[in-house]
Parts: C-alpha cells; structure tokens; sequence
C-alpha cells in the first residue's frame, strides 16, 4: 500500500454570500484509497464534491491533483487530468442505450464531440472495453437497452460504466447508493470493492452500513468544516462524531 497523496487540498473554502458551505478544509486522500466523507445534512459534503469536480469554484484555498494545482481549472481540463464523477442526480443520456452513454464518455475523455459517436463505434477495441466495462458493472444484458429503461440500481451501476470509460485515476462518487434497495446496495459495494486498485475513490454517502463495510479511511464533515479522517474503527470510536451526529459539537478551525 503507498503513502503518496493523490489529492491534497489546503484550505479549501466555499462561501454563498455570508454563509460558509465549506469553511477551510484541509484533507489528503492517498493513492489507492477507499474514502468516505460523511456528515450530518448541512455539513457540506455535496459542496466539496463540487469544488472537486469543477463544477464549482473555490472562494479560497488550494486543490492539488498529484501536486498539480487543479483549483482554477474547469471541468473537463480536470476530466482530461483523470477525475470522474457519478452525481447524486443521474446524468446519462436516457433516450441512448447502455452502450452508447459508456461510448460517449469515452468520447469525452478523448476531447472529441457527441457528433463522433459512429466513427468511434468504427473502432473495434473501444466498443469492445465499453462492453466489457457494462459486464464489470453487472449489466451484462443490459448493453442494448435504452437508460430509460433501466431500474434505479441499475442506472446507478451504469453511471459506474460512464464513469470508468473515462479512464480516472480518481473516482468521485456522490451518495451512490441514494435510492436503492438493500440488494442492490449490496450489489454496488461489490462492485466498488473490486474496482482496479490504481482507481482511487472518494464518495460522500448516507449509508453508513454502506461506508464501514467499504472505506478504509473515512472523512467526517459538520457544519463545513474538516471534524476528523481515520480509519472506519476510529470514526465509529469518536466521542465528537457521535457528537455531531447528535448536534452538539463545535468545530474549531
């Protein structure tokens, strides 16, 4: 297992007028690492996840991919640099099948527009690892099916897909099991368990079930702030996480 930081952000700050979403948050996630952020509703877990992908931008501090400075880059500099995101809300393409919205991310990750899909369908090896990422995700029958047409659970897996297809060092997931069934939690887990261990992933989730059975580090938000990381015994241990989820912890800078 390495040490070496993938993502380190200094001091990351998200203002809305007077009211800080997120209040100078400090954080590593190592290479290879399995996160979690949890948080009571409010703690400003979604609003990092933005200020990470790019869809938002930082009032103040520093985000460093690899020790590169990402904090001004837009959305898709940062997708070309190996950031993937699946959000709580779904994104695909409903009315395109399975196969194509994982087609299309990979379009994506090579800078090429919608327009592209036939010529790269042309390309025998990049249908085929789209195939091949729809099995890894569970959908094996699922490939020539419209994403309309798919269950919750199943769009969640298939997100999964999309996500992949853009080759990420670095996995945003965003309360990806929001929705689902027990099973298909259970499904999902799985299937990020056994994700390839040069893909890191960070995800902020409600399940905690869901967290202490899949993260080997776990981030604990409140009120915007950084309340502590470790590992998913010692989270579960602390008095001032219990606290927080109790509402009567402060959080000091």
């Amino acid at each position: 297992m390495t040490d070496h930081q993938l993502l380190e952000l200094h001091g990351v700050s998200r203002d809305f007028g007077s009211f800080k979403a997120v209040d100078g948050v400090t954080l590593t996630v190592r290479t290879g690492a399995r996160q979690a952020v949890i948080g009571p509703n409010g703690a400003g877990k979604s609003t990092l996840f933005g200020l990470l992908s790019g869809t938002l931008a930082t009032t103040a501090g520093s985000i460093r991919l690899d020790g590169r400075d990402i904090t001004r880059l837009p959305v898709h500099r940062r997708v070309g640099l190996g950031i993937a995101t699946t959000f709580q809300h779904s994104s695909l393409f409903l009315r395109e099948t399975a196969l194509e919205n994982v087609l299309l991310a990979a379009l994506r990750r090579s800078g090429a527009g919608l327009g592209g899909l036939r010529p790269v369908r042309a390309h025998r090896t990049t249908v085929a690892r789209a195939h091949a990422l729809l099995d890894r995700v569970g959908l094996p029958s699922r490939h020539d099916t419209p994403a309309a047409e798919l269950s919750h659970g199943e769009r969640r897996q298939l997100e999964v897909a999309v996500a992949l297809a853009t080759e990420p060092r670095l996995l945003l997931l965003d309360e990806p099991a929001a929705g689902m069934s027990p099973a298909e939690t259970a499904r999902l887990t799985e299937l990020i368990a056994a994700l390839p261990g040069d893909v890191t992933v960070l995800l902020i989730e409600h399940d905690l079930d869901m967290v202490f059975e899949l993260a080997d580090t776990v981030t604990v938000m409140h009120l915007g702030k950084h309340l502590t990381t470790g590992t998913p015994d010692e989270v579960r241990a602390s008095a001032k996480v219990q606290a927080a989820y109790l509402g009567s912890v402060e959080v000091t800078s």
